[in-house]
């Protein structure tokens, strides 16, 4: 496709070369690494693989043309490379990466999904709510990689949930092609406020919560709800939102007219009643419209009910058959590394669950606490490099329901473990609840399996599926739920 086209009505200056004579054969990206011939290199500042300083080898490794912003000072230019500046290089990104592909998100439905909790949850329960009840060929997009039902598309290693715009709209050209017809992906934060979502065209953005998280990036509470907002100020075209967030209340007024609601404790268009708990998932009924459906999930807690009504919000507003929506989400498999469960020889429950902010991790606990038979205990630690204000937080809540806590590393990233270690620690020795620390994970895992018996629980919490750890700047491969059943073979109790 010729530059020019793909700068059709975005504000631009054209320093070098012809957008008119300049072909863009081979897609767009931020990262000079990543460049082949055809390409098309954008600078964004502050990118760690590319920025204005790697317009250089952006072009030595064959860039048919960059774009650049007012940041940038060029290194001299070879002949025939085109070089156009724009006001802002992330926002001329997704619009040049979604025209590159052909505007896929025009042509599936496409479900984005924003909130502190939730986010992955709901995005395995639409998938397979819409597999299961109808046959739908549904792509994910998110924390555990993008995949087509149980295939993976293979993608450079990230840490990202939400991709930078020229892998996603790259993501949403090959489920295009691959004959899919809805798409659910994770909308973070950080995705919506860098315009990674821009130029998706949602058609139904849902809000799970919001509570204390990623302060580190925002730096206070309301920037960050306002990052989340995003996605309802003109990314969206219609909202499903939880009623019993005042956030997701105040959706409604943004969006008039086009906000479905979904609640347990107000009144809303679709609600849950009657919840009952166990280990094994939760029944309940669910109302819409005067009516009243018999459901359940193989998930325990109100949390779970929770995103099992907003996933069935949003399929049926796309126009899928509500009973149909319902009756699958009995059959739904298990969401890797949320309340993701296995049962030892001897009888002891393992949990491995993505809670990682004090929220989260009071949810998981306290509907762990109202079933379990014997002891809980909670391995768990705090990512580095991130908000540290939560940290004695969350130490409190595990000490409150645990009758055992094994302090370890989550993602360490670049401060020392022990250091977070000190952090919690407080937290945990307010309770008087015993604790252990071992910051190697593998060991804190090992321990409390061999600490527990029968009934009891054990909760891994922080990571999920993740399928590495930080340190550091590397990626270390590393699964809890891999981890456990190590273990447990090589204890004789698997």
């Amino acid at each position: 496709m010729k530059l020019s086209e793909l700068l059709t009505g975005e504000a631009h200056h054209t320093l070098r070369g012809d957008p008119d004579t300049t072909w863009i054969t081979a897609g767009t990206t931020f990262d000079a690494d990543r460049v082949v011939p055809g390409s098309l290199f954008i600078a964004v500042p502050g990118h760690l693989e590319g920025g204005p300083d790697a317009v250089a080898p952006a072009i030595a490794r064959g860039a048919a043309a960059v774009v650049v912003d007012d940041s940038c000072v060029l290194p001299t230019v070879q002949e025939g490379v085109c070089v156009v500046r724009v006001p802002d290089t992330r926002t001329a990104a997704a619009v040049l990466a979604s025209r590159y592909f052909g505007e896929p998100g025009r042509q599936m439905d496409v479900v984005a999904v924003t909130g502190t909790n939730g986010k992955t949850s709901v995005s395995y329960m639409v998938e397979s709510v819409l597999r299961i009840s109808e046959g739908v060929k549904a792509g994910v997009i998110g924390t555990a990689g993008s995949r087509i039902g149980d295939e993976l598309i293979p993608m450079p290693q990230s840490v990202l949930t939400t991709p930078e715009s020229p892998d996603l709209q790259y993501l949403l050209g090959c489920m295009r092609d691959r004959g899919v017809g809805s798409v659910v992906l994770e909308a973070t934060s950080m995705g919506l406020l860098t315009h990674r979502v821009d130029r998706t065209f949602v058609d139904v953005g849902v809000f799970t919560n919001l509570s204390q998280d990623h302060l580190d990036d925002h730096g206070t509470m309301e920037h960050y709800r306002d990052a989340k907002l995003r996605l309802f100020q003109g990314l969206c075209r219609h909202a499903v939102v939880n009623a019993d967030d005042p956030v997701g209340a105040s959706i409604r007024t943004m969006m008039p007219g086009a906000v479905t609601t979904y609640a347990l404790d107000t009144e809303a268009d679709y609600r849950a009643t009657d919840l009952t708990v166990d280990a094994s998932g939760t029944r309940f009924t669910l109302h819409h419209e005067g009516r009243k459906y018999p459901a359940a999930i193989p998930s325990p807690g109100r949390f779970s009910v929770a995103n099992a009504l907003a996933t069935v919000a949003a399929c049926h507003r796309l126009g899928h058959d509500l009973a149909g929506l319902v009756a699958a989400l009995e059959r739904m498999p298990q969401i890797p590394g949320r309340f993701e469960r296995l049962t030892t020889a001897q009888g002891t429950s393992v949990i491995v669950d993505y809670a990682h902010s004090p929220d989260s991790l009071d949810k998981v606990l306290s509907t762990i606490r109202g079933f379990a038979r014997g002891r809980v205990i909670t391995v768990f630690g705090c990512g580095g490099d991130r908000d540290t204000t939560k940290r004695a937080e969350m130490g409190t809540i595990a000490g409150t329901y645990s009758d055992l806590c094994v302090l370890t590393s989550d993602n360490p990233r670049h401060e020392d473990p022990e250091a977070i270690l000190d952090d919690v620690a407080p937290g945990i020795e307010a309770t008087g609840t015993p604790f252990e620390r071992c910051a190697d994970r593998r060991r804190a895992i090992g321990y409390a399996l061999s600490e527990a018996g029968p009934d009891d629980i054990v909760l891994i919490a922080g990571k999920g599926s993740e399928p590495h750890q930080i340190v550091g700047d590397e990626l270390r491969p590393f699964s809890d739920m891999a981890t456990v059943r190590e273990c447990a073979r090589s204890t004789g109790l698997l």
